[in-house]
């Protein structure tokens, strides 16, 4: 999160939606393949919970507690312990936020950090008080570090008392006078440790048992090494996928008078490309965190099928996304600017030096490599003299971006283009030059320290592409901006400066010299492995994101070995078809159709009356969260033999000899677990490791266990149906943290 901070004071508990989705609380942190459940403590006076405090931190640990004026110029040394820094992490890891008694949550700013002179295991943390603040009396503040939120612990702004009562169960937190002792906990063995699902939810499409049975086998470094190396076909050729890309002809542009409704669904609708999508998700186990990887960057170099049309279209462009997944940036930014979805899409194929259009240059950096403004390594925004963003470039580098990209069209020379077909435009092959149609004027570009700003006239198309791809690509704002999107697709929205610098300098290869910058794969196993992301459960409140409707229809599945339904025709060989998009329409998310080029959602959506990052939470209405919960009662329903739920078709007209092969679930499992123990304490304890990962609060779990003890005894499928529907329609679930 970046230093700065709104004027606004942000609402503690987030109500959305009459409360539907609070973003949950729980604690943890890992380094790398171990649990280390440690979260940083806030040291108070010896009999109460009032903060040791000091005005500056000069005074060291000669401090006392102090009533402080309130002001953005006041600044207030806190004084924490119980953390173990990485060499190069500093204050850019910690946030803090104090609440008030009217239950507002105020971001605090972090001036400094800095270990103690006396005690070098306890660290003065100083604060600057928000502008917003005001004579509030008694607020309790926190302090959170990689995910993990501290004690409270009470400071008086303005006067003394009138605040919130502390927290149930809180205790003084006096100063220690030996380092503390961290534990870390080696749970390779366990079955379904917190930190093992977190990872699942994170790397994959959901837990199941098969995955989770190989990682407590091995190392998650393993597993992602597993997953990245190349895989080979039948014929001993390279392979982006489990199951065999749909075989997609180009059709004509104009839909035949003979082709019916289903003939119009298979190829001119993305219907082929989503059931295969979803068939990937579910059963695509070595390629789960490339079909994860390339999901991200399709929601980062967006092409819609809205505009696209027709699959065959489509394919190559997804084709590439799987191809440079866990490749080279440099070399993805490059297919995917000649991919002819593209280039229709963002209109660079329609464009000529006659009649240039800018729409290409201006998304390629806005949304594909370096946002709106200058950034700082950890992706915080740099500021002017006067406290202002900087822009990252100007109409006069629009244009010459679009002069660079002017020219370049669909592939229609039979020399070069093996898949044209005649009356339709070459959407497989990549756009190629036309020499006549490009300006070879001189072009302004990104200007920054160490680049060429200009590319000279009278050079060739093809040299000016290179150049300008070359210019984007060693812009320093490209390892933050595509850093910290990638983190908040995996893990987090709100990721701190920290995290987003860590995983930046992996993208520059800061270790290497550069040599081996923009490697994706790296970057993701970065993400992955970071202290920030591992971890049990997380206690930040602002820690995490809500699962978009894919990853929440996914990762309700996969944990209950989805098979094709009862009566399906025998070629599904068991297997659901994939036919799951109806659903994930319903919940605002039509797969490879989002809406425009800035996503199904805006990656830069902020909750509302406050500074905090949540993309998923702009499609989220009053309609979609309602919708969820009909999803799990389709789905878990009242079934038969404890295999639940129902086909799932889009809304197309079916004969009898297209009967999908629908989608179930599969609760045997839970079912025995149901009638093993009657209390429903099994049940409801595994089901919480299983899908919640172990993060289920005291709360929500006595609540879910009254209701199935309302529940006879001798109904273990009701039983199992009832705890399945309150985990997964709970927003502790929902949120992934």
């Amino acid at each position: 999160m970046s230093s700065e901070f709104n004027n606004r004071p942000r609402l503690r508990s987030l109500v959305l939606l009459g409360g539907l989705f609070c973003l949950a609380l729980s604690v943890s942190t890992v380094l790398a393949e171990e649990n280390i459940d440690a979260a940083p403590i806030v040291i108070s006076q010896a009999n109460s919970t009032r903060a040791l405090t000091a005005v500056s931190m000069r005074q060291g640990l000669n401090s006392t507690t102090h009533v402080f004026q309130p002001g953005a110029k006041t600044r207030i040394t806190v004084f924490i312990t119980n953390i173990e820094l990485l060499s190069d992490e500093g204050m850019t890891a910690f946030r803090a936020d104090a609440e008030d008694g009217r239950h507002y949550r105020y971001p605090l700013q972090i001036v400094s950090l800095a270990p103690t002179a006396e005690r070098k295991w306890v660290y003065a943390l100083t604060l600057k008080l928000h502008s917003g603040m005001g004579d509030v009396g008694d607020v309790l503040l926190r302090v959170n570090w990689r995910g993990m939120a501290s004690n409270r612990v009470r400071v008086a702004i303005g006067h003394e008392g009138d605040g919130l009562k502390d927290d149930e169960g809180a205790q003084p937190t006096p100063m220690p006078d030996r380092p503390p002792r961290i534990e870390q906990i080696d749970s390779v063995g366990l079955p379904f440790t917190g930190d093992r699902v977190r990872f699942m939810e994170q790397a994959t499409f959901g837990p199941n048992a098969t995955l989770e049975n190989q990682l407590r086998r091995t190392s998650y470094s393993t597993w992602i090494f597993q997953q990245m190396e190349q895989k080979r076909d039948a014929n001993n050729g390279l392979r982006f996928s489990t199951f065999p890309y749909p075989n997609l002809q180009l059709q004509p542009v104009a839909i035949p008078s003979t082709c019916d409704v289903i003939c119009q669904r298979d190829n001119y609708s993305m219907y082929p490309l989503q059931n295969w999508f979803f068939r990937e998700a579910l059963y695509g186990e070595d390629q789960q965190l490339r079909r994860r990887a390339a999901w991200a960057l399709h929601q980062i170099f967006v092409v819609s099928g809205r505009e696209t049309v027709q699959p065959s279209r489509m394919l190559p462009y997804l084709q590439v996304l799987d191809r440079h997944a866990f490749g080279n940036y440099r070399d993805l930014l490059k297919d995917i600017t000649l991919n002819p979805a593209m280039g229709n899409y963002l209109d660079m194929a329609i464009s000529t030096r006659q009649s240039p259009n800018e729409n290409y240059a201006r998304e390629i950096l806005q949304l594909f490599s370096i946002g709106l403004d200058m950034l700082n390594p950890d992706g915080t925004p740099m500021l002017d003299s006067q406290g202002n963003r900087i822009p990252t470039y100007d109409q006069a580098t629009v244009n010459g971006f679009t002069k660079v990209f002017t020219g370049w069209s669909f592939c229609e020379d039979t020399a070069v283009c093996p898949n044209r077909t005649q009356g339709t435009p070459n959407f497989k092959d990549p756009m190629l030059l036309r020499a006549a149609n490009h300006d070879q004027t001189a072009k302004q570009i990104l200007s920054y320290p160490g680049a060429v700003s200009t590319i000279p006239a009278g050079q060739t198309g093809e040299q000016d592409f290179e150049a300008a791809l070359d210019n984007i690509f060693y812009h320093p704002n490209v390892a933050p901006f595509i850093s910290k999107l990638l983190i908040q697709q995996f893990v987090t929205s709100n990721p701190t400066s920290a995290y987003v610098k860590r995983v930046a300098d992996v993208f520059n290869d800061q270790l290497g010299g550069g040599i081996d910058r923009g490697n994706l794969g790296r970057v993701i196993r970065a993400i992955l492995l970071d202290p920030e992301a591992r971890g049990n459960n997380k206690s930040d409140p602002d820690y995490g994101h809500l699962k978009e409707p894919v990853l929440f229809v996914t990762n309700v599945l996969r944990p209950f070995s989805p098979t094709a339904n009862i009566g399906a025709p025998a070629n599904c060989n068991g297997l659901s078809d994939g036919v799951i998009n109806g659903v994930t329409i319903a919940l605002d998310q039509d797969v490879f159709n989002p809406p425009s080029v800035f996503n199904y959602y805006s990656l830069d959506y902020t909750l509302p009356n406050t500074n905090l990052f949540a993309p998923e939470f702009a499609i989220l209405t009053t309609g979609t969260a309602l919708k969820r919960p009909n999803f799990i009662h389709q789905m878990f329903g009242p079934g038969t033999n404890g295999a639940t739920g129902i086909t799932i078709i889009q809304n197309q007209t079916i004969t009898q000899n297209q009967i999908p092969c629908g989608t179930r679930v599969n609760l045997t499992r839970y079912l025995t677990l149901a009638q093993s123990d009657l209390t429903g304490t099994l049940l409801v304890d595994t089901l919480n490791r299983e899908l919640m990962h172990g993060a289920m609060s005291p709360v929500v779990r006595n609540e879910i266990l009254t209701a199935v003890q309302a529940v006879a005894s001798n109904n273990p499928l009701r039983r199992t149906q009832t705890v399945i529907y309150l985990i997964t329609t709970s927003s502790q679930y929902q949120v992934l943290r």
